[in-house]
């Protein structure tokens, strides 16, 4: 086991769901859902509770999708395994732990972490309990599961590596976390023997996934501005890895693309996000903090187009649905987009509860957990 520790514990940080508005300014309301033309024919495809919801605390339960079963996490503690295709409970374990966030499934495993630190692994196939460990900060982001290590951020600015057979560290960073924080943690992402991640300093590392040497760290945000809350820049958003090349976004700071191998930024141009990104194949989407919807072309962050049109509704990361984005709201509305123009084009409710977290798209579906513990599965076609 390996441990570098670059900086002293930062004091404990403020949980902030939104920031820099003085009391003296008048803060716009959410935009009014309106008609539109709908072209996409959305229908519910099944739906299921996984219990414990939480509407207030931002957590990371969103489901995972590993081939043809969906698994996903309710705040009481209850772990589920889904059929994908038709919603049929495979298996249920009831972990007892105040669960924060994940699944994430991979590797015969389906591992989630909890508010108290403790991280538990379950066998995918039946959900029996596997291992369970405690680390030193809560989870807010869903662990990284490969066959080689588990990879999980804590809030505290660990990222650690675990065995996936027994839970035991192999490996441990600590990267220095600002007196003044956002509530949530980038998720780390794996990219075949290296791990990305985001901190809430601005910066981006990449680790080597067997021992956890550091490859390379970049400031993609660094801190401007005089008070702390203008020197908010955290990147909690889950980082795009396509190729050779790493997508990242912070809050108060800039989109920026850079190079796998090296950290070397190509390209950044300014832009505040706390959700995270989505790629294809020649644009960047990414949602904004004032919930516009933003399209940048890839190979150089040239903006493609803007739309304002549920600006404020607290959107979640968007995710690519063939032709069309989805997004859903505070609301628990979910919300397709022309990719070409930002256009509405198709609306579903999940339910009554907000959706923090960006949709799951797999198997022809579209999976949303609501923060009420509701979990739905979407199909949406070309109308007509």
């Amino acid at each position: 086991m390996s441990l570098r520790r670059r900086a002293p514990l930062a004091a404990l940080a403020a949980l902030l769901v939104f920031a820099g508005c003085s009391n003296d300014e008048v803060v716009e309301p959410p935009k009014e859902l309106v008609d539109f033309d709908a072209k996409v024919a959305v229908q519910r495809a099944w739906s299921a509770s996984v219990g414990g919801g939480d509407d207030t605390l931002r957590l990371a339960l969103a489901p995972s999708v590993d081939e043809s079963r969906v698994y996903a996490a309710g705040r009481d503690g209850d772990v589920y395994a889904f059929d994908a295709a038709n919603g049929r409970t495979l298996w249920r374990t009831r972990t007892e732990l105040p669960l924060s966030a994940g699944p994430a499934a991979g590797s015969g495993l389906v591992v989630a972490g909890a508010s108290d630190g403790q991280v538990v692994a379950l066998d995918a196939a039946t959900g029996a309990k596997r291992w369970q460990v405690r680390l030193s900060g809560e989870v807010l982001a869903a662990p990284a599961v490969s066959g080689t290590a588990v990879i999980v951020r804590t809030v505290d600015g660990f990222v650690r590596g675990l065995a996936p057979a027994d839970g035991r560290e192999l490996w441990a960073d600590e990267e220095q976390v600002p007196r003044l924080t956002l509530r949530g943690t980038a998720a780390p992402v794996i990219a075949g023997d290296t791990v990305i991640t985001g901190f809430d300093n601005g910066k981006v590392a990449a680790y080597a996934l067997d021992n956890g040497d550091i490859l390379w760290e970049t400031a993609v945000s660094p801190p401007r501005g005089r008070t702390e809350l203008e020197r908010l820049v955290d990147i909690d958003g889950t980082l795009g890895v396509s190729g050779r090349d790493v997508f990242a976004v912070g809050f108060q700071g800039r989109a920026a693309m850079l190079a796998l191998d090296s950290g070397q930024i190509w390209w950044a141009r300014d832009l505040s996000s706390h959700r995270g990104l989505a790629l294809d194949g020649e644009t960047l989407y990414a949602t904004a903090a004032d919930s516009t919807v933003q399209a940048l072309r890839r190979r150089d962050g040239t903006p493609v187009w803007s739309s304002d049109v549920l600006a404020r509704r607290s959107l979640t990361a968007p995710a690519i649905d063939g032709e069309r984005l989805v997004v859903a709201d505070f609301e628990g509305y979910v919300h397709w987009l022309d990719r070409t123009d930002g256009t509405v084009v198709g609306r579903a409710r999940a339910g009554g509860g907000r959706v923090t977290n960006a949709p799951v798209v797999a198997n022809g579906l579209v999976y949303v957990q609501s923060d009420d513990g509701r979990l739905t599965a979407f199909r949406a076609g070309e109308r007509g």
